[in-house]
């Protein structure tokens, strides 16, 4: 049963969204101050993980995201003249779906490669020699591909930039944007510098650190807030040895980070403001499921006021009966992606002064 409302627990979405989390991005405007200099350090740059960032950017793409998304219709040909190559060796809607609407908003084409069976890599083509022919086709490459190396290797030959949009395992480093973005919008008073006590949030994951890449990539940027995060909840159904990689965990506490495990879900819900849960991790070309015994539903004893995020696609985990309650953010979360990576894109093809002087 969802817990009863308090004054205090509402404070935390005063911005109660119209449908499936659709908040009002304006807030984030208010709460950060533009400095178009720490986007320009974007410029060309490849995207590969959360670890190239500084939080100075890291604020300034919420900026540019949240005006994007306030005034869709003022920013449509930023990127026109441009092409992008949208290169998605393993299986994505989501993903692939607000890269290409992110291009197509801001005025540019688009090559999609959905199928590596169809390109020269299946006659044994190298990476590296792919990514010399894309220097010659695009602007700009987004790839996903279920080796983690794949990356890497393209951005040896490349003169063009390169976002890592999921590779195995590893990272997946604009979704954490997203993620971080949805939680900023949720709760805008995170970014208030003015009160002399500061808001502080718990937010609880269901995933494994060391198999997913969404879970990996959102703990990284979450540890450049340390200071918003009250504690993280990692809830799991392993033992504690398998949850991080050697020295993730350490590296995430010496960040400022309140790290608590826990293999149980219910007991840890009331307490939490924010919920993510994910349920699958890609392996090689095939995925693995965790976490079968964590479920999400409308009986589960919520926090009133809170929230739940999701990357999607979902299982079981995530049942469709809180898709019409408030607690529903993962809607909100997919719909601010598009506009996260609008943002980035903006920046890395050098077209940052065409938007900045725009409200």
């Amino acid at each position: 049963m969802v817990n009863s409302s308090t004054s205090e627990e509402l404070s935390f979405s005063r911005e109660t969204p119209d449908v499936y989390g659709d908040a009002h991005p304006k807030a984030l405007l208010k709460a950060i101050q533009e400095d178009g200099g720490y986007l320009k350090k974007l410029s060309s740059q490849h995207i590969v993980s959360c670890d190239q960032f500084d939080r100075q950017e890291l604020l300034q793409l919420f900026r540019l995201a949240a005006k994007y998304e306030s005034n869709p219709g003022r920013y449509s040909t930023p990127l026109k003249g441009k092409i992008l190559i949208s290169a998605f060796y393993e299986p994505s809607t989501r993903t692939r779906l607000s890269f290409e609407s992110a291009w197509h908003r801001l005025g540019g084409d688009i090559m999609s490669i959905t199928d590596r069976s169809t390109t020269g890599i299946a006659k044994g083509e190298s990476l590296a020699d792919v990514a010399e022919m894309f220097n010659n086709y695009g602007d700009c490459v987004v790839l996903r591909d279920s080796n983690e190396k794949s990356v890497q290797e393209m951005i040896e030959s490349l003169r063009i930039p390169i976002i890592n949009a999921g590779n195995g395992i590893d990272e997946h480093p604009t979704q954490a944007l997203a993620d971080l973005y949805t939680i900023f919008k949720w709760c805008p008073e995170l970014l208030d510098d003015t009160k002399d006590i500061k808001r502080k949030i718990k937010i609880g994951i269901i995933g494994l650190p060391n198999k997913m890449r969404t879970v990996r990539s959102l703990l990284k940027i979450l540890a450049y807030f340390p200071e918003y995060f009250e504690e993280v909840v990692i809830i799991h159904d392993k033992s504690e040895d398998a949850i991080f990689d050697k020295e993730q965990r350490e590296q995430l506490e010496e960040s400022g980070l309140n790290l608590r495990l826990s293999n149980q879900l219910n007991s840890n819900l009331p307490e939490l403001d924010v919920v993510y849960i994910n349920a699958i991790a890609w392996v090689g070309n095939d995925y693995e499921s965790f976490g079968e015994r964590f479920i999400l539903d409308a009986s589960s004893p919520l926090k009133s006021g809170g929230i739940i995020m999701h990357p999607l696609a979902r299982g079981d985990e995530l049942s469709p009966d809180l898709d019409h309650t408030p607690h529903n953010w993962y809607f909100s979360q997919a719909r601010g992606a598009v506009f996260l990576r609008m943002a980035l894109l903006t920046c890395m093809c050098e077209r940052t002064e065409l938007v900045m002087d725009v409200i």
